[in-house]
């Protein structure tokens, strides 16, 4: 038994894998809710990586979420379930900050409304939220 793909198969193979590729450049990659429903996945950044004193969040696809607080940067884990994130293992380094408000070191929890990421804090107080 042959394992050649036909042209046709090669193609489609192609043209699937390439636009996979773009929605995941994208961003616009998606996962479900509890109902099936289609959720944007929180990949990607979220808040202004153009000015270095403002607060940030890469998240990568391997789980890795890295970003600052507007002084301190941030390195950590996440995982989503729907539009909830849950944040873990998040540290920083720990420069002094003068006037710049470090809230976003605090984050435990994150949820996806459209282009806006409410990040809350351990005790699921909103501290903040993220434009993508």
């Amino acid at each position: 038994m042959s394992t050649r793909r036909r042209p046709a198969e090669r193609r489609l193979l192609r043209t699937a894998l390439l636009l996979g590729a773009v929605l995941a450049a994208a961003g616009l990659t998606s996962c479900a809710d509890s109902a099936g429903a289609p959720v944007p996945s929180v990949e990607g950044t979220w808040g202004n990586t153009a000015d270095s004193n403002a607060p940030s969040l890469d998240f990568a696809s391997d789980g890795r979420v890295t970003g600052t607080d507007g002084c301190n940067r941030l390195m950590g884990q996440w995982a989503q379930d729907g539009t909830l994130v849950t944040i873990s293992n998040l540290a920083s380094t720990m420069m002094f900050c003068q006037d710049v408000d470090t809230w976003l070191s605090a984050a435990f929890t994150a949820e996806i409304d459209g282009d806006t990421l409410a990040v809350f804090n351990e005790d699921g107080e909103p501290i903040g939220t993220l434009e993508r």
